[in-house]
């Protein structure tokens, strides 16, 4: 076997910069690079493996970690999770920092690697600066708070342990079924331990997205529902776009004229010029998706986490409806007693559309005109928001508006919490698949400013556009110094709501 001598940052680094994802036959290099903040705790391990190494990762000094784990999380949220930054701190606050960025980047369904410095293995310094003490268990420290809120966590105290930590990283960040946050907790002094590693862990390493085809059985049970539908309706959630399917989605409603609603995450997966676009579904939605959700008698759910507000609590849908879920997530497709059709989207929406052709099924012209009238009323009352004057100063929906009608198509609007969501989700006219990039999983104020530098990066064309309440904007707003200092152009609205 041949080794090469290596400090165990060193290796990390030269492992993730090997990673590769295929999808569709197109190959993408999985990790682009760093983010950072460093201080004890990750300087002379990571740090100067970044510096003297040969890996060739693009390293970003950020300002605040949290942001930094915002900034990830966006920019793997806009590549539908083709691509991702890690995220290195020191230990102590820089590492408790990140915690609620990575719950943030779980609950959504994110890959975002977290390298928290860590403690010494050793324990002959203890306790270092920064160090919490557990006189009851020496194996606990700050870094076990991320547990919760990761898919993987572990903490390398040998520096060979980095080879089957590494490889279980990668399983859980290219898995879209158990993505999210992995944590990888790195001890100071283990990070620069040498080891002899084998090349080939450094080799290029490509994982493949399969995309998982819907078992016969489900199929046939999912066509015989669908084909007796008398007024069917399509909720497209976030899976929509991760299995790049909004085309696909479009085609297939076309098809059958069956309308489509959308969750905060699924939205843009619909042109709101289309036929069968009946907008936002829910708590923040529509009066033609949600008028159409309480009277449908059958709802095909496309990957979405059905949450709360996407649901009403449990209430939007008729109480006698039947509800379809094609999701490759069990745990999500078996909400509120869904029949589960477990498959990737596209794949899982060709499938069907192939069936049901195959039946010649269509909604009743009745139907269809019902769906257009209802279009046509809410599309109306857009109008009338965008439109409201008031004495007192700029109105929200006006705000919206305006700048809705002045972006591009291909522009990105970004928003994360506050009342702003509601009136995105209801009044947003997106043309353009991932044109509109809502955090609305955890709503985590602070994301948006973070955010956008995170999508700015991970967009080929186009511009975003930050809009954020004052609420949210004070409470994180460091990484505009980083857009500025990488050079990454971002515009931001900034809302003063009297907070």
């Amino acid at each position: 076997m041949k080794t090469i001598r290596l400090t165990m940052a060193q290796a990390l680094l030269r492992f993730l910069d090997a990673q590769y994802v295929e999808l569709d036959g197109t190959e993408y290099k999985f990790v682009q690079g760093v983010m950072g903040i460093f201080g004890h705790g990750n300087v002379t391990g990571l740090g100067e493996a970044l510096e003297y190494g040969s890996s060739g990762l693009r390293y970003i000094q950020g300002n605040n970690e949290q942001g930094l784990v915002h900034a990830a999380t966006a920019y793997a949220k806009q590549k539908n999770r083709l691509g991702i930054f890690v995220c290195t701190s020191s230990i102590g606050p820089g590492a408790t920092n990140m915690i609620t960025g990575a719950a943030t980047a779980t609950v959504n369904r994110i890959p975002v690697l977290l390298l928290p410095g860590d403690v010494f293995a050793s324990r002959q310094p203890d306790p270092v600066l920064q160090q919490i003490e557990t006189p009851w268990d020496h194996t606990v420290n700050a870094n076990n708070a991320f547990k919760p809120v990761s898919r993987y966590w572990d903490r390398i105290e040998r520096p060979e342990q980095i080879m089957i930590a590494g490889m279980n990283a990668m399983r859980v960040l290219t898995d879209p079924v158990e993505t999210g946050a992995v944590t990888l907790c790195l001890p100071q002094d283990t990070q620069a331990e040498a080891f002899h590693y084998p090349e080939s862990f450094l080799e290029k390493k490509v994982w493949h997205l399969d995309r998982q085809a819907l078992n016969p059985r489900a199929l046939k049970e999912a066509i015989s529902i669908l084909s007796s539908a008398q007024k069917p309706l399509i909720v497209a959630g976030g899976g929509v776009h991760y299995s790049q399917a909004a085309e696909t989605l479009r085609s297939f409603a076309k098809t059958f004229g069956i309308p489509v609603s959308e969750t905060q995450a699924g939205k843009s997966a619909m042109s709101w010029k289309d036929p069968m676009s009946v907008g936002a579904v829910g708590v923040t939605g529509t009066s033609a998706a949600n008028l159409l959700a309480k009277s449908a008698d059958i709802v095909l759910v496309v990957g979405s986490r059905l949450q709360d507000f996407t649901t009403a609590s449990k209430q939007v849908f008729h109480p006698e409806a039947k509800l379809l879920h094609l999701n490759i997530n069990k745990f999500d497709g078996l909400k509120m007693g869904s029949i589960m059709l477990e498959a990737d989207a596209k794949s899982g929406l060709e499938s069907l559309k192939d069936e049901m052709s195959k039946a010649d099924y269509q909604t009743s012209t009745e139907y269809r005109d019902r769906v257009e009238k209802l279009q046509k009323e809410w599309n109306a009352e857009v109008d009338r928001l965008y439109n409201l004057k008031s004495e007192d100063g700029n109105v929200q929906t006006s705000v919206v508006g305006t700048l809705n009608e002045f972006m591009a198509p291909e522009d990105v609007v970004l928003c994360a919490a506050g009342s702003l969501p509601g009136d995105l989700h209801r009044l947003w006219r997106s043309e353009v698949p991932k044109t509109y990039h809502m955090e609305y999983g955890y709503s985590c104020m602070g994301y948006e400013v973070s955010g956008g530098l995170g999508a700015k990066m991970a967009m080929e064309k186009g511009e975003v556009y930050v809009i954020v309440g004052d609420g949210s904007y004070l409470m994180l707003h460091s990484e505009i110094l980083t857009a500025l200092k990488e050079h990454v152009k971002i515009n931001i609205l900034l809302l003063d709501n009297s907070g």
